[in-house]
């Protein structure tokens, strides 16, 4: 549904989210409205409302017609909110979605820091990335003071979000209060055919090959939570990362294999294999009109062994604890395998 932009009422604080269809953006909208916020989501006129969140929920956003590139409906959907929540970006690791990125990702992102700035709202968060970090060649131990560096570890994906970031910090030194948060792979139960959840229908359709790397992944209704938990703080000026657990990702597909009954992979995919199945699987791109899961720039990553810590969100929030990654992957597995029934 579509309504005005009503004034809050009744004391209630209201929210507003970018990118609240995508599968961060629609889990941070049932926990703001399960917290009891009155929450605002700016949606895209062709884009669908996720299956993954009860109806329910999204009964109770308002939902306003436009895009962060529009910079009428952005002030539009700005009057009389206290908090935005910018989550709205595109993933994507090929050259050919770079000019798309690029404007939605960096223009996008100076579009809603500008109009939260004219707006003078409360408080701002921006959901970021752990690729705006940046990886080495040599992988190691990543915290929030690491500075970027330019090399052939950063996707062009990784590229937009530093970009779009450096668009916040410009926005905090002209005064805005805001906060940014560096998520890991996140986990969890949405449409496997895109974004991460993609990792969930590779396992289940019993891929072959894993790769030899380690990385960061998180729950997504434990980013979430501390989205929401951030906003409410009084916390400003800061970045954290946002990340559960650092596998292998041996043990993260075997871990998935195991929980939908499924074969687990059993071919290393060394490098030399991962230069021949990226190949490969752009040549059954052309011809399906598929996007593969894995690209160039996919398969450099996935052989690099990064740790992301945690210990800043961890010491910032007490009481707030990741989900381990293992319990997510069940959980998010028995969805996933009921819904296939349905």
């Amino acid at each position: 549904m579509t309504n005005n932009n009503s004034p809050r009422t009744g004391g209630v604080e209201r929210a507003l989210i970018t990118g609240g269809t995508g599968f961060i953006g629609s889990y941070i909208i049932k926990e703001l409205i399960e917290k009891g916020y009155s929450v605002r989501a700016l949606r895209r006129s062709t884009s669908q409302l996720p299956f993954y969140i009860p109806k329910e929920i999204f009964e109770k956003v308002e939902w306003v017609e436009g895009d962060v590139l529009d910079v009428v409906s952005l002030a539009e959907s700005m009057e009389g909110v206290d908090h935005v929540i910018h989550s709205a970006a595109i993933i994507s690791f090929f050259r050919r979605d770079k000019k798309e990125m690029n404007k939605i990702n960096i223009e996008g992102t100076t579009n809603v820091v500008n109009t939260a700035l004219e707006k003078n709202v409360k408080r701002f968060v921006h959901i970021s990335s752990v690729a705006a970090v940046g990886r080495t060649p040599e992988g190691g131990h990543v915290h929030e003071e690491k500075k970027w560096e330019e090399n052939k570890f950063n996707t062009l994906y990784a590229i937009s979000k530093y970009r779009s970031e450096l668009e916040v910090w410009r926005g905090i030194a002209e005064g805005l209060n805001a906060v940014i948060l560096n998520p890991g792979t996140v986990i969890g139960y949405g449409d496997w055919n895109t974004s991460s959840c993609r990792i969930f229908k590779t396992v289940y359709d019993e891929f072959a090959w894993y790769p030899t790397g380690i990385n960061g992944f998180a729950d997504v209704e434990d980013v979430a939570r501390a989205t929401v938990l951030l906003m409410e703080s009084n916390i400003n000026e800061q970045r954290f990362i946002i990340n559960g657990d650092n596998w292998p990702f041996q043990q993260l597909f075997n871990t998935i294999a195991d929980s939908f009954g499924k074969k687990r992979p059993y071919r290393k995919a060394t490098p030399f294999m991962g230069e021949i199945a990226w190949r490969l699987e752009r040549v059954k791109s052309f011809f399906t009109g598929k996007k593969p899961l894995l690209t160039k720039e996919t398969a450099a990553v996935s052989y690099t062994k990064t740790y992301f810590d945690n210990q800043k969100i961890l010491k910032a929030l007490p009481g707030f604890s990741f989900t381990p990654l293992e319990e997510s992957i069940q959980n998010a597995c028995k969805k996933y395998q009921n819904a296939i029934k349905l």
